[in-house]
C-alpha cells in the first residue's frame, strides 16, 4: 500500500522542519491561519495545510 502524504502539518512538525521552538512554529501557523482565513478558507487551530505550508516555506507553486 502507497504512503499517502499528510494533510496538515502540526506545529510541532513545522517545529522541527524549521530548526525553531514549538511556541515560534505556533505563531507561524496562526499567521499562516489568518492568510487562509482573509481567502476565505476555513482552519485549524494548532494546524495548517501541508501544501500551503509547503507553498510559503519552499515556493512550490500550488493551486488553491
Amino acid at each position: 500500500m502507497e504512503k499517502s502524504k499528510k494533510m496538515y502539518v502540526t506545529a510541532e512538525e513545522a517545529a522541527v522542519m524549521l530548526g525553531v521552538s514549538t511556541g515560534y512554529a505556533y505563531k507561524i501557523i496562526r499567521g499562516l491561519n489568518e492568510e487562509l482565513k482573509a481567502k476565505g478558507y476555513r482552519t485549524i487551530c494548532g494546524k495548517v495545510q501541508t501544501k500551503y505550508f509547503e507553498e510559503k516555506f519552499y515556493g512550490l507553486t500550488v493551486a488553491m
